[in-house]
């Protein structure tokens, strides 16, 4: 029978705070027909005996087969998800199984795809986890247009058919609000708790700004151009293009009166522009293919129909 909610929990060495999570989740979900899964991400410490020990016939163990990072962990544990509505949280005890209840009557009554949490009275340090998160949200936000206060927790309520659909890969869990604006999604935000951890180390610090970074080019493109490529591609080949190919004629006519442009760095750089120029619009003809053959050969489709209303024919009743 299908479970009405999934609670993904992915950890990494996470013991001592597998069992107080457990009941926790049973407590705060009194009522709903639940499942909890469990993500082992290559845990070397006592997480995966503590999982395997606990007796909980909701609990499914999904065990990897080495540390992938979160945003795989997070995958792998969406698709065995078998609920609903699919809750996501940390394994560390600061996001609090309570406030699950009313994130999903948020979702069904708003008649959201995805309900995201924001640590309203966040309890982490300073310097090393706040400081580093309200660099990374401002960064999202200003580039994605995609405006959420709280990219970083990890408290999220959705749809199983967004969360299925989300494509995450490499180190893309942070973004995932901009993967479901992506896929169309009805998004809304509300605050929940977050308790100090007690037990374990955080795996999170400054290093990962930078990836931030890195991962946002890859949200920019996909954004803005991953149905349309040469948009991008071939706007820029064709400013390069063109401005060598007016450099170069300069430098024919300079060329024809008489004097020397062999040692001249314009003509370098005349070249370099025409060259760049012919990559960037071959480079957006073959990712154009590439995109085209991405949906065909999968038998996707560019668009996606959220729900199609039709009006009874006149004289046909309604019972």
């Amino acid at each position: 029978m299908q479970p009405y909610l999934s609670i993904v929990i992915c950890v990494y060495n996470e013991e001592g705070n597998i069992f107080p999570m457990i009941e926790q989740v049973d407590q705060a979900l009194t009522g709903y027909d639940y499942e909890i899964v469990y993500v082992n991400d290559g845990s070397r410490d006592q997480t995966l005996p503590e999982l395997k020990s606990v007796q909980n016939p909701r609990l499914v163990v999904v065990d990897l087969q080495k540390n992938y990072g979160q945003s795989l962990a997070l995958a792998a544990g969406i698709d065995v998800a078998r609920g609903k509505y699919i809750i996501t949280m940390d394994g560390d005890l600061q996001n609090d199984p309570a406030d699950i209840p009313m994130m999903v009557k948020r979702a069904e009554e708003g008649d959201f795809d995805l309900v995201a949490g924001i640590r309203a009275k966040r309890q982490d340090g300073a310097l090393l986890r706040k400081l580093p998160s309200r660099i990374a949200n401002w960064i999202i936000r200003q580039a994605s247009d995609v405006h959420l206060k709280d990219y970083g927790c990890a408290l999220k309520v959705f749809r199983a058919d967004l969360a299925k659909n989300l494509g995450l890969y490499g180190e893309l869990h942070r973004f995932i609000p901009v993967l479901a604006h992506l896929e169309g999604a009805r998004m809304t935000q509300m605050d929940v708790q977050h308790h100090p951890r007690r037990i374990g180390q955080s795996k999170y610090g400054l290093g990962r700004t930078l990836k931030v970074v890195s991962d946002l080019i890859l949200m920019l493109f996909m954004k803005k151009y991953l149905r349309k490529p040469m948009h991008l591609f071939g706007n820029w080949g064709l400013i390069s293009l063109g401005l060598g190919l007016l450099i170069n004629f300069y430098l024919l006519i300079v060329k024809v009166l008489g004097h020397d442009i062999g040692g001249r760095p314009l003509l370098i750089l005349g070249v370099m522009l025409v060259l760049a120029g012919i990559q960037l619009i071959t480079f957006g003809l073959m990712t154009e293919l590439q995109m085209r053959t991405y949906y065909e050969s999968q038998d996707k489709k560019p668009y996606k129909i959220r729900r199609i209303y039709q009006t009874p024919a006149v004289g046909v009743g309604v019972s």
